[in-house]
């Protein structure tokens, strides 16, 4: 059963203005069945991951890329072809004209959108698909969302979790890592994610990373980038403005997903992954994650940011948004109250005009309540349609090209 995904209105959109479509994301996030959908039934289809059309398109893509005609077709994991992408882009100039006729996926951040930078720039419209929000796929309890986690597999299969999981990473660690980069020794590698996804939600550190594996400073960023050209991690990086003189330039450390978090930290079921000490980091997480999904479900980059003071205030998340920062505080508490509240405070005391007036507290609360100074208290199933509802209106459906 298809599942609507908030990403099918840019879509559109840019099926009818650009004649390549790149539609990126984690595996398995649904990105072939999300194009297969919306692109219609005249669409030819081919996937890299069959090493023969991988071959093909390598050895004569003049000749692969002959056989299509006129026909719009879904490329999937093009990352494993790149050198496909220059012929690819002079069939594109025979005729600039011809919108959505090459559809193409791709599982990695960094190398592909280097070579699609370089070969079609101006010709292609660059789309980003995570697993599903929370809009797209709902769940009544927290102890749902954060346990299962939005890859389509586990939503829609919930008994399959725990398989899945284990093999997803095994298949990414064994596959994808060996791609992006030669790693001699994967086991130090899987001990690596393991121990970020015990730093979920916090400041990323690479010396405490290097002395606990035995391993060089530079070796963990470029693990953690890794991690983040696949999109299996996100980087929150801190506010740049000189707010009470900021002094913090680490950036906040999250998986995309909860689920894998609760799979590599061992949780042993979904009510002590929250009531234990990681339940705060995983709605932090939670509610990071269903930011960045918003900002990529309208075509945008995420424009996030973490933000502490000189004195060690922290608030979990800046969102800029018509050009002002809306301050996010997260908290597991179920009775919010002004105590919750310094780091909204501080925020507005030190921005000024820069902020938007009322902060938002976002907590298990059972319904919007109002706080003092403005700020309101929000239930965490509300904030993504909040957050939606307000970047809406003054979005551009697509990116600058």
């Amino acid at each position: 059963m298809y599942h609507q995904r908030l990403l099918a209105p840019v879509l559109r959109q840019a099926l009818s203005s650009f004649p390549a479509i790149l539609i990126t994301g984690p595996r398995q996030s649904g990105k072939t069945t999300f194009l297969k959908h919306e692109a219609g039934t005249d669409v030819d289809y081919v996937s890299f991951d069959d090493p023969l059309e991988r071959d093909f398109a390598s050895l004569d893509p003049a000749g692969f890329l002959g056989r299509f005609a006129s026909r719009p077709v879904i490329l999937d994991e093009i990352q494993y072809v790149p050198q496909l992408l220059s012929h690819l882009k002079m069939r594109i100039d025979q005729a600039p004209n011809q919108c959505g006729r090459w559809l193409l996926t791709g599982s990695q951040q960094f190398g592909l959108m280097r070579d699609v930078s370089e070969s079609l720039a101006g010709r292609v419209a660059i789309l980003e698909l995570p697993p599903f929000s929370h809009e797209e796929f709902l769940r009544p309890t927290l102890e749902e969302v954060l346990w299962q986690g939005g890859y389509p597999v586990i939503a829609l299969n919930p008994e399959r979790r725990d398989l899945w999981l284990r093999s997803y990473v095994a298949t990414y660690i064994e596959r994808d890592v060996r791609q992006i980069r030669n790693i001699p020794d994967l086991r130090v590698f899987n001990q690596f994610v393991n121990l970020a996804a015990a730093r979920h939600a916090q400041e990323f550190h690479a010396a405490d990373l290097s002395r606990e594996l035995g391993i060089s400073q530079p070796t963990v960023k470029s693990w953690a980038g890794i991690l983040e050209a696949s999109y299996l991690a996100y980087f929150l990086q801190p506010w740049f403005r000189n707010y009470g003189k900021r002094i913090v330039k680490t950036p906040k450390f999250y998986f995309f997903d909860a689920a894998l978090v609760n799979l590599l930290t061992r949780q042993p079921d979904p009510g002590a992954a929250l009531a234990g000490p990681m339940g705060g980091a995983l709605l932090e997480g939670w509610v990071v994650m269903e930011a960045v999904k918003t900002f990529m479900a309208l075509g945008r980059k995420p424009d996030l940011y973490y933000w502490r003071s000189h004195d060690g205030l922290e608030l979990d998340l800046l969102i800029m948004i018509d050009g002002k920062l809306q301050g996010v505080e997260i908290k597991l508490t179920a009775t919010p109250g002004a105590g919750h509240l310094a780091p909204l405070n501080r925020l507005l005391a030190v921005a000024g005009d820069d902020a938007h007036p009322g902060g938002l507290l976002v907590c298990r609360t059972e319904q919007v309540r109002a706080l003092p100074n403005g700020h309101q208290a929000m239930p965490w199933q509300l904030f993504p349609q909040w957050l939606q509802a307000r970047l809406a209106p003054a979005t551009s459906l697509l990116p600058p090209q």
